[in-house]
């Protein structure tokens, strides 16, 4: 491996529509954005591979670290194209992950369509086996019939097998006695076990878990040895490592087995550039805008930290309403994730509204202006029309779009059923996506409490930039910043990302009997695992660990997450525990319950290779900008009419440069639409920032 292998990093970002791509090296970064391969997902990889390191003029061998993040997983659930999937579980208790917890996520809809399990009710099967709350065994393992199954899973043609029983949380011992069984009789049974990915109370959200992790694990451990194979024939000799849903990286055997952890992978990397663009810029609350080529992902983020969760739903059956998808219990970065990207296409629903997603024409054949055999309109189409992206500059210029078809597609699907041009169609599809994500922000802020209008909107991805400025309108937001590398934001998010990884494990006490020796126990087989996940990516790195609990009054159904020393705990730290609950509880309750025992259900820790903090930049001195080098033709949506407007080269503004909306900068990876009221200027780390102009 030569010297360059030590400073120089790649980061790979497989989305729906476009993978990027993003070299970095102490002398710069070079990037690339090809179209997704979605037959064989690593044959974009490699290409877009070895188009940065021409570029550079580098040689694989000279990369020191890989970098991974993709949709691939979430995408499998969604287009229920996973493995040939089998859930065992407890006799009596295969109907749990179609019970769930009995909630209805619409209460007036008589006919509300519930999310569907991945596993349909003959691939559920059980066998007579009872743990206890406590742990304690009441009905011993039958291995006779675990090993009776195997005729049925035959029929069935199952490839992978999921094993969740009754509080295995407690007790491993009969999910692994059955799973060893199993392996041993059918070798190339892919297997996972309830009590390694989710080793939680809640018998819903745990089986639900493993059957996603079961789902998708074929066909992630094959995607991930055909990627390791082709980067070694490439003449790539180092470390593969994967973005985690929590923010965190983790190795690519990790990967392999827990697969769930990858479900946001992807947007989990945009989230971390957005909090490290939010703390050099010295913004305390932000609004992360991520959106590409299928969907567009929207996360809060305060005090330069992404709000995160312990719960994720995915697929759902209703757009905005929780509890319409299937609930995973996974650390994760929370954010809001809607069918709004470049290739979501356009139509006329029921009632000859536009409506925009969630189906999306993907890279394959694409939106009808790639010219790939795309017959319906999508987001992309409408900004080609619109004047927001050149047809002869796209992707650096590599692909050629038609802008006639774009337009012509357009007016047929939607402008002659309502009696309107092309230009006027674009414009009510672009109108429609951008008041569909600011709706989605709304509400997304409504459910934790929090407000938008003083925010700063930090936009990345291949099409954030271009509606930027038309969702901060809707949302009363007088700042945007798009930060350099923004079409390939999520890869370059990689970069930034520590080596973590976060263990959960359930034990019910109340607080004021909590038995220490247990609980401390807990904590350091917790920290054994966490370490070794760890240490595999980072073996080097002085490692950095908090530690907290889900706490809740006795009888209340749901918990809160308190902070804990990140050290053993003693019997003198309780007090400042409790008070620490109160005080949370308070804060989102606005009073606490005198009287009431308080109650722990979870212990979580994550263990973290922290990387250097984030150095707030200086103001750079202002400058005008270099002169436009054209103008372009742009729909203007506040005077709704077609305007002239300057076309600047984002290599040419340096840091102070100001300029005027409206206008449009471009580069490489996308363009930025500066509409008015908003005006431009360049800060010291390179990202452009739009302020209203308007008070």
């Amino acid at each position: 491996m030569s010297g360059n292998a030590l400073v120089t990093r790649l980061a790979v970002d497989i989305g729906g529509t476009f993978t990027d791509i993003v070299l970095e090296r102490p002398d710069g970064r070079t990037t690339a954005k090809v179209l997704t391969t979605p037959r064989a997902p690593e044959q974009a990889v490699i290409d877009g591979i070895g188009r940065v390191l021409q570029e550079a003029g580098l040689r694989p061998s000279d990369v020191g670290l890989l970098l991974h993040g993709t949709t691939l997983a979430t995408n499998a659930v969604i287009q229920r194209r996973g493995a040939v999937t089998a859930l065992l579980t407890t006799e009596g208790f295969r109907d749990t992950v179609e019970i769930a917890d009995e909630s209805r996520f619409d209460q007036y809809d008589l006919n509300i369509d519930k999310p569907a399990p991945l596993t349909p009710r003959r691939y559920r099967l059980t066998v007579p086996e009872r743990v206890d709350v406590d742990g304690r065994v009441v009905t011993p393992l039958d291995e006779d019939a675990v090993a009776a199954l195997l005729p049925e899973l035959d029929r069935l043609g199952v490839q992978s097998l999921a094993i969740g029983f009754l509080h295995s949380y407690v007790n491993p011992d009969h999910e692994r006695r059955a799973g060893e069984i199993l392996k041993a009789l059918r070798p190339d049974l892919y297997i996972t076990l309830s009590s390694d990915v989710c080793p939680e109370i809640r018998e819903y959200e745990r089986l639900t878990t493993a059957s996603v992790n079961a789902y998708v694990q074929p066909l992630m451990a094959s995607y991930l040895d055909r990627l390791e194979a082709e980067i070694g024939r490439l003449g790539m000799d180092c470390p593969l490592l994967l973005m985690s849903s929590g923010g965190g990286l983790v190795t690519v055997e990790t990967a392999k087995l827990q697969p769930v952890r990858l479900i946001e992978s992807g947007p989990a990397g945009g989230a971390i550039l957005a909090a490290v663009i939010a703390q050099e810029g010295g913004w305390q609350r932000v609004l992360s805008f991520d959106m590409g080529g299928t969907t567009a992902k929207i996360c809060l983020i305060d005090d330069y930290t992404p709000q995160t969760a312990r719960t994720f739903e995915v697929d759902r059956a209703a757009r905005f309403l929780k509890g319409s998808g299937l609930r995973i219990r996974i650390p994760v970065i929370e954010m809001v994730e809607i069918g709004a990207g470049g290739g979501s296409i356009a139509h006329l629903d029921e009632t000859r509204r536009i409506a925009v997603g969630p189906d999306s024409a993907g890279s394959e054949p694409g939106p009808v202006c790639y010219g790939r055999g795309g017959t319906e309109p999508a987001v992309t189409d409408a900004d080609v029309v619109l004047g927001r992206i050149d047809p002869d500059d796209f992707a650096g210029g590599r692909i050629r779009l038609d802008a006639s078809g774009a337009e012509q597609a357009l007016a047929r699907v939607i402008g002659e059923p309502l009696r309107m041009d092309g230009l006027t169609a674009a414009f009510g599809v672009a109108e429609m996506v951008d008041e569909t994500m600011a709706s989605a922000a709304r509400v997304h802020a409504v459910e934790h409490g929090k407000d938008l209008g003083d925010r700063t909107l930090i936009a990345f991805g291949g099409a954030a930039p271009l509606h930027a400025c038309r969702l901060a309108a809707k949302l009363g937001i007088g700042r945007i910043v798009i930060p350099a590398g923004a079409g390939v934001g999520s890869a370059v998010g990689f970069l930034r990302a520590p080596v973590a990884y976060e263990v959960v494990r359930s034990r019910y006490m109340r607080l004021a009997h909590l038995d220490l020796e247990t609980v401390n126990g807990l904590f350091a087989d917790m920290v054994a695992e966490a370490e070794a996940v760890v240490r595999a990516g980072a073996p080097d790195a002085s490692l950095a660990q908090s530690r907290s609990a889900a706490m809740r009054y006795v009888g209340q159904g749901h918990e809160i997450t308190v902070e804990l020393p990140p050290r053993a705990l003693a019997q003198d730290d309780l007090p400042a525990v409790a008070q620490g609950f109160e005080e949370a509880y308070r804060r989102l309750y606005g009073r606490t319950i005198p009287g009431l025992d308080i109650e722990v259900l979870n212990y979580a820790l994550a263990l973290t290779a922290p990387l250097p903090a984030p150095v707030p930049s200086a103001v750079p001195e202002p400058r005008p900008a270099p002169e436009p080098v054209g103008r372009r033709r742009l729909f203007d949506p506040v005077t709704t009419g077609v305007i002239e407007a300057p076309v600047y080269r984002r290599g040419d503004l340096v840091p102070g440069s100001a300029l005027e909306g409206p206008a449009v900068i471009v580069e490489t990876d996308t363009s930025i639409v500066v509409l008015a009221p908003f005006d431009a200027r360049v800060d010291a780390m390179g990202a452009v920032v739009l302020e209203s102009a308007r008070p």
